[in-house]
């Protein structure tokens, strides 16, 4: 018997495979909402640092995507499916992001404020994923590395 067939995977067992989704179901939902909500602040941005907080929103998209495309994925490889349509993250969502211009320290503060949603989310994943899924907890815990930086450098643009 080859040793391909002899290792036991998380994908292998559904119990384990479903509590581990339970944990990044809503990952991937904050994150898409955050792709939307990112853009959304990207193009009506106004103010001081325009050409800067523009692009560091684009930039802070493109993360929030590839992580909701990792914490998706790894759903998927475990056997099951996920639910990211719209209107699965629109019910999860409660952004402050305005539906037209704004201010850049307005819109950097709805940003934070949605990325800390995401934060209690990851880390909850972080704890529970602890005793049930270690790679999907290295998921959830390289998206948290991804955010507070991304978090970070939104807080500089308006720390005193």
């Amino acid at each position: 018997m080859s040793k391909a067939t002899t290792i036991s995977t998380t994908a292998s067992d559904p119990t384990v495979a479903a509590a581990a989704a339970q944990f990044l179901s809503p990952l991937v939902l904050g994150l898409q909402a955050l792709t939307v909500n990112g853009k959304q602040a990207h193009w009506h941005v106004r103010g001081a640092n325009f050409v800067g907080i523009h692009e560091l929103f684009d930039t802070i998209v493109e993360h929030a995507g590839a992580f909701a495309d990792e914490a998706a994925e790894r759903i998927v490889a475990l056997g099951l499916p996920i639910d990211a349509r719209v209107s699965a993250v629109a019910a999860k969502n409660s952004t402050e992001v305005p539906a037209g211009f704004a201010q850049s320290t307005d819109l950097i503060r709805n940003i934070i404020a949605d990325i800390d949603a995401i934060l209690v989310d990851t880390k909850a994943a972080i704890e529970g994923l602890d005793e049930i899924d270690l790679t999907s907890q290295d998921v959830a815990i390289e998206i948290m590395r991804g955010l507070e930086k991304d978090r970070w450098f939104l807080v500089a643009h308006i720390a005193e």
